[in-house]
């Protein structure tokens, strides 16, 4: 399995008594908050490793309610442990997506110790990564 030069962002997002609530999601490794992360494997797509990622971080698995974000990041690919590029490649691009769950329960990996269901506010004030604010603007936006 071979690294694809790029890393994906996933917001799961829900309406709960008419307010949207997103799911935050805290590294069990680190002290930090952010959306599902993860990186494209081989000849895999943005979407499919957004979808994949999403099963095996949070154990949603569907096919709907799927959305692209406009929102993007360019990450030094040193932030990423492991080493996973050539020397040529420098930074990673970071596409977003969210997914409407509705109902869905979400199932922790081992890279998460806990998650909360947070409005806007409170998500934006919690997440570690300005990518992943600018990305929560973008969809809030959407979504009014």
């Amino acid at each position: 399995m071979t690294r694809a030069p790029f890393n994906v962002l996933v917001i799961p997002f829900r309406l709960n008594a008419g307010i949207y609530e997103y799911a935050v999601f805290h590294r069990s490794d680190v002290h930090m908050w952010q959306f599902i992360a993860g990186g494209g494997e081989d000849d895999e797509a943005p979407l499919a490793t957004a979808k994949r990622e999403t099963n095996e971080e949070a154990g949603i698995d569907q096919d709907t309610g799927w959305a692209a974000l406009d929102a993007s990041a360019s990450i030094p690919r040193n932030a990423f442990p492991g080493g996973h590029w050539p020397a040529h490649i420098y930074v990673i691009t970071e596409h977003s997506f969210a997914v409407r769950v509705q109902g869905a329960d979400i199932r922790l990996s081992h890279e998460h110790d806990r998650f909360e269901w947070l409005d806007y506010d409170a998500a934006a004030t919690r997440l570690t990564w300005d990518s992943n604010r600018v990305a929560l603007w973008e969809l809030q936006e959407r979504l009014r």
